[in-house]
């Protein structure tokens, strides 16, 4: 029961940080962090991104939570809990990095999924990237992704309000 706990903590914090990366992403990235993020929209050559200073972030919430837990730092007045929420947010940030960057992405390896759940990944994110500008869009969590049939639905509804301009390729 001593190890539960904590095994707990940790996967509480990973889907908590689902949550924490889709609101940052649609109101921050999309919004006034859309500085750091515009150039994972455009098309480059470059290994790195200004996007990619939002995973710098991530890794000081995750650092900060260790120094939280940490007797080391803190002394008798380290919260233990924050050590595990401290790897829940480790755990998310090697999710996103693997999900988001290698598969969706391929910027670490090359492989397209036929089918399943991260077929339906990369579709909802490459729908994510059907629009031009920071303006509407759909699918901003990284990890659990709606269907690509309601997603091209929303695209379609949101580029005849005029809420965003979206590629003509995108099949919306």
């Amino acid at each position: 029961m001593q190890i539960a706990v904590p095994i707990l903590i940790v996967l509480a914090t990973i889907l908590a940080m689902e949550w924490v990366a889709w609101a940052s992403h649609k109101y921050i990235m999309h919004g006034w962090g859309w500085g750091w993020h515009r150039d994972h929209h455009e098309p480059h050559d470059k290994i790195f991104e200004k996007n990619d200073l939002y995973g710098v972030v991530g890794a000081v919430m995750s650092i900060s939570m260790f120094a939280l837990g940490s007797t080391m730092v803190l002394g008798d007045a380290a919260w233990w809990p924050a050590t595990f929420i401290g790897l829940g947010i480790l755990g998310y940030g090697i999710i996103y990095t693997l999900v988001h960057d290698g598969l969706v992405h391929q910027r670490y390896f090359r492989w397209v999924p036929k089918r399943g759940y991260a077929k339906r990944l990369v579709q909802a994110h490459k729908l994510h990237h059907a629009t031009i500008g920071k303006e509407g869009g759909v699918s901003f969590g990284f990890i659990f992704a709606d269907d690509p049939a309601r997603l091209k639905a929303e695209l379609r509804r949101q580029r005849e309000a005029g809420i965003a301009v979206v590629r003509d390729s995108a099949g919306a």
